[in-house]
């Protein structure tokens, strides 16, 4: 196993930047957090692009290694370093694990951040001066990031694709709602960086979809969200938070017994 140290360059514990973060911190795995700030930019600067031309985030450096792509950063912590598995032992566990990693990746996760932009981070990020604003856009290296970012900041999304990320959104929390009713977890019976990558991205969702994920409508996804919610990496991971963004957790405390749900 490797012992080498790692940075883990990030923002905010949420979506990509958490789940590296979340299971280095599962694993037991010390790293220096290097909070690279999205709404400023950071990543697109000359530093980070030097380790990281394609100026995404999170990446990590293990070493002489930069790694990029946040789902199989988590597989590497998981499989370079002692401590807990986070991976299941047996091959159908796995699949299980991978297929629900896709699923959030390719299919959930795009709508989640199209309407977490729309609502949250494109509004804030307007607020910056227009001409610094059209030149940050000009130096991001990925045409696609550029075009991404055109469309959030500039509220360029159309009624079609947000109604479609919506339906989307809906459907999918009714997959997960029908599994977790059947399993405590994605991949079985035991907690697995399917887990760690779909909380990143689902923790949010009572605030962002109050009507479609509570205690009434999915209970099965809420003592889901709730139990990983209060394992101890979590809480040390979120501390890292430097937004409002890490208040959100507050929305899955369990309510006082004999409250209304």
């Amino acid at each position: 196993m490797a012992a080498a140290p790692i940075t883990i360059y990030h923002w905010e514990p949420n979506a990509n930047s958490g789940k590296p973060m979340l299971a280095a911190e599962e694993k037991g795995v010390p790293y220096e957090s290097v909070y690279t700030d999205l709404l400023a930019f950071d990543q697109h600067k000359p530093d980070y692009l030097a380790m990281n031309p394609n100026g995404t985030i999170p990446a990590l450096k293990h070493g002489d290694t930069v790694l990029i792509e946040s789902t199989p950063m988590m597989e590497y912590i998981d499989e370079m370093f002692e401590g807990p598995p986070l991976r299941p032992a047996d091959a159908a566990g796995r699949w299980r694990m991978r297929m629900w990693m896709r699923f959030i990746d390719s299919y959930m996760g795009p709508s989640l951040s199209m309407i977490g932009w729309n609502i949250g981070i494109g509004p804030l990020v307007r607020k910056k001066d227009p001409a610094e604003l059209a030149a940050a856009i000009d130096r991001i290296p990925l045409e696609a990031r550029r075009v991404a970012w055109r469309k959030a900041i500039y509220n360029q999304f159309s009624e079609e694709e947000l109604a479609e990320s919506r339906r989307r959104l809906l459907y999918s929390i009714g997959l997960m709602e029908e599994h977790l009713a059947k399993a405590p977890y994605l991949a079985g019976d035991a907690y697995s960086l399917a887990d760690v990558d779909a909380f990143n991205s689902c923790y949010g969702l009572p605030a962002m979809l109050p009507d479609a994920c509570n205690d009434t409508a999915t209970p099965a996804i809420m003592e889901w969200l709730r139990t990983i919610r209060e394992r101890p990496a979590v809480g040390i991971t979120w501390a890292k938070s430097r937004t409002d963004r890490g208040a959100r957790l507050s929305l899955l405390d369990r309510p006082a017994k004999g409250a209304a749900l």
